[in-house]
């Protein structure tokens, strides 16, 4: 991801501010770069970050499509490997939402697309994630037909 845009830079603060147990300002400097988007692939970019700061299930999800739209209109790879990761936080909306159909849909399309993740940490985090999602989809339906 190219460093010297200020979108991008300015979810790296705010991923920083994350780290230090600050959402409050997180929030603030991905709204910074919601504001800031040039084109899709930038408003893409922030709105994946917006998502993880929302009060309700609904707005998460809203800014999760959002998210997601705005990667679809992308017309380069740029956003090629942010997929598996847009998907996953797809399914996990519509999980928190008890839409457990497009939650699997979503949880699945993620793992359609794990040849695009690097073998690494962050790789690993969107292989599990989206894993346990579906394992804990068939956990959920395993026991209603129970």
């Amino acid at each position: 991801m190219d460093t010297n845009n200020p979108v991008v830079q300015l979810c790296m603060e705010g991923m920083q501010a994350e780290g230090e147990g600050k959402p409050e300002r997180a929030r603030d400097l991905f709204m910074q770069a919601w504001e800031a988007a040039r084109d899709d692939f930038d408003a893409c970019v922030a709105a994946h970050y917006l998502a993880r700061h929302q009060e309700s299930p609904e707005e998460t999800l809203r800014w999760n499509q959002e998210s997601l739209n705005r990667a679809e209109a992308v017309a380069d790879e740029r956003v090629g490997g942010f997929y598996p990761s847009l998907y996953l936080n797809m399914g996990w909306s519509y999980e928190q939402l008890g839409d457990y159909a497009e939650a699997r849909r979503y949880y699945t399309l993620s793992c359609e697309r794990f040849g695009s993740l690097g073998d690494d940490r962050y790789g690993d985090i969107v292989r599990q994630g989206a894993e346990g999602g579906l394992k804990r989809l068939d956990a959920a339906e395993g026991s209603i037909s129970d």
